[in-house]
């Protein structure tokens, strides 16, 4: 526990807590306009040219799915008639932007719901992508790219990643345009901020009356921002310019996230550590096992059934720690306490175990949020 007294020593050496610079960002990177979103399409299709890496044949689905597919493009086939792995079954989604129009492409993802191997090498027929409202947006069609593969031969299974799921980079067709309103029935404006803080909602109402030089914003929530939009003042479009590049000064949320999978600690370098006494202390405990055989050897002429008898010793140490130790450290940062316990050696869980009890005892003045 030497280490953990030099990094407590070198915290209180640096107890005077940093200074901490407002920086203002884009209105932009806080939130989004209420009404620009973008919208999930999902279809229903049929990949083929697979080579045996397809649906087996006795996927119902997928001959169902190929008849009708013949029966569109004018061929009488039964579904019985059909007896090939070349075609699979798939799932195609996509993202529908908030503003769209017709002959614009996106990028879909395809992804095999039988029993299909793989997908690499597979052309996607001619698919419909319908929007929440069950009415087709986009469709869908081209050449896959996977991003593995999948080989097998009697039993023998050789796979990288998972290549049954693949894409099509600008593989769908915008069929139907797409325009967000943005102006509610009451002309105005929702602005919705990523991180709610009634701190950083009223400065977007200050900072934006201020320069339109009159009431148009006002803060309704910790996470609502309604801005008033005059026609007559000119169009829509440079009034929401205007809007997104105003600078504003976001509030500091007091969060420090821990990963105790990777180990990983990130706080801001002005979360504040209340004047508190650390006591942290090791005991370990050894128990060592010694296994001895006897022999009766001077029996065996006399008695033939008997066997060696095994005898097990147990000594159990106790080492409670003579380093152990108990330090009281002014008020100080999580930054400096994070920085001066890595210095000294100390493993990251036990850094996050110092910061877990620091917050149960009321001295850290922020949240964690362990992952």
């Amino acid at each position: 526990m030497r280490r953990l007294w030099l990094a407590l020593l070198f915290i209180a050496a640096w107890a005077a807590p940093p200074c901490a610079f407002a920086q203002e960002t884009a209105l932009k990177a806080l939130g989004r306009l209420e009404g620009w979103r973008e919208n999930a399409l999902v279809g229903y299709g049929v990949v083929v040219g697979l080579s045996g890496s397809g649906d087996s044949p006795r996927s119902a689905v997928t001959r169902q799915a190929l008849a009708n597919v013949y029966g569109r493009l004018g061929a009488v086939v039964s579904e019985e008639d059909i007896n090939s792995r070349n075609a699979a079954v798939v799932v195609v989604m996509a993202a529908l932007p908030a503003s769209a129009n017709v002959g614009d492409r996106i990028s879909v993802t395809v992804s095999s719901t039988g029993d299909a191997r793989s997908l690499a090498g597979g052309v996607l027929l001619m698919t419909p992508l319908l929007g929440p409202d069950g009415q087709p947006y986009a469709l869908a069609q081209g050449s896959l790219v996977a991003g593995g593969d999948s080989f097998s031969s009697q039993l023998n299974l050789n796979q990288r990643n998972y290549p049954t799921t693949a894409r099509i980079e600008g593989g769908a067709t915008i069929e139907r345009p797409v325009n967000s309103h943005l102006v509610g029935a009451d002309g105005r404006l929702g602005f919705l901020l990523f991180e709610p803080s009634f701190t950083t909602s009223s400065r977007i109402a200050e900072a934006i009356n201020a320069h339109f030089g009159r009431p148009l914003a006002s803060a309704v929530n910790a996470d609502e921002v309604r801005i008033a939009f005059d026609p007559t003042s000119g169009e829509l479009a440079p009034f929401v310019a205007t809007l997104e590049n105003l600078r504003i000064e976001p509030d500091r949320l007091q969060r420090v996230v821990i990963n105790e999978r990777s180990g990983t600690v990130v706080a801001g370098g002005d979360v504040m550590i209340s004047s508190v006494v650390v006591s942290q202390g090791d005991i370990r405990v050894t128990i060592t096992s010694e296994q001895t055989a006897s022999h009766p050897g001077f029996l065996y002429g006399f008695a033939s059934e008997l066997r060696s008898l095994v005898i097990t010793n147990t000594a159990l140490e106790v080492d409670r720690g003579g380093d152990d130790i108990v330090v009281r450290f002014p008020s100080s940062s999580v930054a400096d306490l994070v920085q001066g316990l890595s210095r000294a050696g100390v493993d990251t869980r036990r850094i996050i175990s110092i910061l877990q009890a620091v917050r149960a005892a009321g001295a850290l003045h922020a949240d964690i949020i362990v992952q």
